[in-house]
């Protein structure tokens, strides 16, 4: 008599269900995934104690009638597919015909469903896998499927389950990722009554995202959208300041489907390359579409990874897609704080108070008619504004070799004030506000025949209001020329606004300012990006010159490295390192670029050598990769460190160079160069709004 035999039902749907059940989440997973291929428009989740005590799901779909229920707890019974052509071209989200019976092998099990609010519904309790009772119930048109003690009948797997914690977060995650993928589904998911999820189903999926990651993530996320002849996709990827630690929040939508896909997320990883701090990864919702003859979801037993046809030509599109859009995309960082509300025109004015006397509002003829010195100032600035002689005790003079004048813009910006005053205005407001003789003297420079360019001052200027001084200036001519603008050949095309840098904090960081508010610069990243672009130029070039060295540097190495390092020194050379074996494990470097960073020559050799000797067998394929990681190198090591002071003139000339640089927004280590603060910011920091 043979010993094999065929297993009976129960217990082969108790061995499924520990492929398919593998904890609470799985459970949840396929009976969602039932629900939306019934066309439901809204799902309901309700969870306790992490899942083990009950799990039910309502949902508003097409519903069954009396005779589906009993099939659906039937093995591979389903309505998905019919033959094996079907399986190349599968749309729906379930197709094997196993959950049902396998989690109701597992758990006391109630489902009620019906296919039309005025028709009779049918309920069903299944209890180990054992059919129980069939009766009618009133039920609106869906489907209700309730677990209830989840692996009551296997003590083992109920013995090794995770904490509460733990396993409401697998719960969450999965229904987060159903909800990405089905942005026109209005979930809702509860754990012991309070409320983790909620979606509105109108078929965005940034306000999914919103609801999922908060509206602070939202607002920092850029839109992507391409296509090719095979595929399209869409969905939102993460701003460079919006990072995570690990990779989970990559969330790759295939086909309505959320796989896990290795290519996909490389992909996706190598276009944010440079930008993003090491071990930090975005927050990314892609949605591809094609054709499903494409791709086959038939691979893994929780249907949680694929197989893609022209792999490499979709994770290349991806690649370009997702440099494209941060290229476009991405800005200075800004600090994570209240954004100004819209349309707010009340405007705070402290009162004056006078406590001498009161005086009257007069109007603007009447008060200069009252007010000499007022009409004594004012003819003064007629007077300076056609280049005539001002009255004697504001006009030019020469006292020892020293011309006081006054800047045409500061004449041009007090008039404009002085034709601004309002008819309303109070004489005490303008005696107060009126100008001094001082005013009219910003500043001195000493007479062409006595000036001593070693001893000049250098005296700062407020931005754009004051002009420098014109050195040629004759003895009685007064002339004004404006201070140079940024030299940039690019700079309208610079994604980055000129910049006035105003100090250094701790000789790290630049402190800069424009009409848009204050600036933080770290000098070294932004001199990094710089390096970092030019050296890859370098490095790319064809014919790379080398200069020779005064005194050969000689390296040695073991013997297996020295004979990989022999068999690729056709590598070495294509960087323009002149090297050859010199007798034994040892090698002469002779000559080497002339751009390597001074004084850093012999340690940029020894880590080329070690590029070189850790690369793989296919070392030349890996040339880009190689010539990345040196110019990442060669930045760093050339570029200025921390409690390095700089000039005013450095940091003008710094922050010029980074404007015309291609991503002037991270370091090619991904840390962010500039941080913006705004006026709002720096204003809400200060309590100056509320």
């Amino acid at each position: 008599m043979g010993t094999i035999h065929v297993l009976d039902e129960h217990l082969a749907n108790m061995i499924a269900a520990g492929e398919v059940v593998e904890r609470p989440a799985s459970v949840v997973k396929e009976l969602v995934e039932n629900a939306i291929d019934a066309s439901a428009t809204t799902i309901e989740i309700h969870v306790e104690e992490g899942g083990l005590e009950m799990i039910r799901i309502v949902d508003n779909g097409k519903g069954m009638d009396r005779e589906d229920c009993q099939l659906a707890f039937e093995r591979h019974a389903t309505s998905k597919i019919s033959n094996a052509r079907d399986l190349f071209r599968i749309r729906t989200l379930g197709f094997r015909g196993e959950a049902l019976p396998s989690i109701a092998a597992v758990s006391r099990m109630e489902l009620t469903s019906s296919t039309s609010s005025s028709e009779v519904g049918t309920h069903l309790l299944i209890e180990g896998g054992q059919l129980g009772t069939i009766s009618d119930k009133a039920a609106v048109k869906g489907t209700e499927v309730c677990v209830r003690s989840l692996f009551f009948n296997t003590p083992a797997r109920l013995k090794y389950m995770k904490s509460i914690a733990t396993e409401v977060g697998h719960i969450s995650d999965y229904v987060n990722r159903l909800a990405l993928t089905h942005p026109s589904i209005s979930f809702l998911l509860t754990h012991n009554g309070k409320t983790l999820l909620q979606t509105s189903g109108d078929g965005k999926l940034l306000h999914v995202m919103a609801a999922i990651y908060g509206v602070q993530v939202a607002k920092l996320l850029l839109p992507i959208a391409g296509e090719t002849l095979d595929y399209k996709w869409s969905g939102y990827l993460s701003k460079t300041e919006v990072t995570r630690a690990n990779r989970s929040y990559l969330s790759t939508l295939v086909n309505g489907r959320y796989v896990r896909s290795y290519s996909i997320n490389n992909a996706i990883m190598r276009g944010y390359h440079t930008l993003l701090p090491i071990g930090r990864y975005p927050i990314v919702a892609l949605q591809i579409e094609m054709d499903p003859s494409l791709v086959d979801v038939n691979v893994h037993p929780a249907k949680l990874e694929a197989r893609f046809s022209k792999e490499d030509e979709l994770c290349s599109a991806i690649e370009q897609s997702v440099k494209e859009t941060l290229r476009q995309g991405l800005g200075i960082v800004r600090p994570m704080t209240t954004q100004p509300k819209a349309k707010v025109v009340t405007q705070v004015v402290q009162p004056q108070f006078d406590l001498q006397i009161s005086k009257p509002e007069t109007p603007q003829s009447s008060l200069l008619a009252a007010s000499p010195r007022l009409q004594e100032w004012m003819a003064k600035q007629e007077m300076t504004s056609k280049h005539v002689e001002v009255v004697p005790h504001i006009a030019p003079s020469i006292e020892n070799g020293t011309v006081r004048e006054t800047t045409a813009n500061y004449e041009k910006r007090e008039s404009a004030k002085v034709e601004a005053i309002p008819h309303e205005i109070t004489q005490a407001t303008l005696l107060d506000q009126m100008p001094t003789k001082e005013a009219f003297q910003p500043y001195e420079t000493k007479l062409p025949s006595q000036l001593d360019i070693a001893q000049a001052p250098s005296p700062v200027h407020p931005l754009n209001e004051i002009s420098s001084m014109d050195n040629s200036v004759g003895a009685g001519t007064e002339q004004t020329q404006p201070l140079p603008e940024a030299t940039n050949e690019n700079e309208t095309d610079s994604p980055v606004p000129v910049m006035y840098p105003v100090g250094q904090v701790h000789g790290t960081y630049i402190v800069a300012q424009n009409d848009e508010g204050m600036y933080l610069i770290d000098q070294h990243a932004a001199q990094e990006r710089i390096f970092y672009e030019y050296f890859m130029g370098k490095l790319a070039e064809e014919d790379i010159s080398s200069q020779i060295m005064l005194f050969p540097h000689t390296v040695e190495y073991t013997a297996a490295e020295a004979s990989k390092l022999e068999k690729r020194l056709s590598l070495l050379q294509s960087f323009g390192l002149e090297i050859e074996a010199f007798g034994g494990r040892t090698f002469i470097v002779r000559a080497h670029p002339h751009w390597f960073p001074e004084g850093a020559e012999l340690e940029v050799i020894e880590e080329l050598i070690q590029f070189v000797l850790e690369t793989g067998e296919n070392a030349q394929a890996n040339v880009v990769l190689m010539r990345e990681k040196a110019a990442i190198m060669m930045s760093c090591k050339a570029s200025i460190k921390a409690n390095r002071f700089l000039t005013h003139a450095e940091m003008e000339s710094l922050l010029n160079q980074l404007r015309k640089t291609s991503s002037p927004y991270t370091c090619p280590h991904g840390r962010p160069i500039v941080i913006h603060f705004t006026g709002y910011d720096l204003e809400k920091m200060f309590k100056r709004v509320m």
